[in-house]
Formats: C-alpha cells, sequence, structure tokens
C-alpha cells in the first residue's frame, strides 16, 4: 500500500502535538505487508527508550490520523 507523504506528515505532526517525547527519535508511518493484508506502524530512525510512555498511544494517534485523513 501506498502512503502518501503529505497526509502522513500531517498525522505525525498532531500526534507529536501530543506527545512530542517521540519527536526526537524520527519516527515515521509504515506500511507492512503480512501473509493475509498487512499492517500500519511506526517506525523510528533510532528507538525511544523502553519506559517513554505513550508509545502506543502515540502509534495509534498517528494510524488513525492518518487512516481518517486518507479515508482509508
Amino acid at each position: 500500500m501506498d502512503i502518501d507523504p503529505k497526509l502522513a506528515a500531517q498525522a505525525l505532526e498532531a500526534a507529536l502535538a501530543q506527545y512530542p517525547q517521540f519527536g526526537p527519535f524520527g519516527p515515521r508511518l509504515a506500511w507492512r505487508e503480512l501473509f493475509q493484508g498487512g499492517a500500519w506502524l511506526v517506525e523510528f530512525a533510532a528507538p525511544p527508550p523502553r519506559e517513554t510512555p505513550g508509545a502506543w498511544d502515540f502509534q495509534n494517534a498517528v494510524v488513525k490520523g492518518y487512516k481518517r485523513l486518507a479515508g482509508v
């Protein structure tokens, strides 16, 4: 699945407004093909420390924001 870079940037910007602690780690939206279908996820250029709170919520905010913007 192709990701629209402009919409992905908007979704990341909105999520980073709520979870700014993930900004320094270079997050980006990615799509991974699976055996059946695929999965949206957030990849990081450098992994945030495990104790960083809100990782799951940040990923959900990015993915749901992108899907809403893209109409997926």
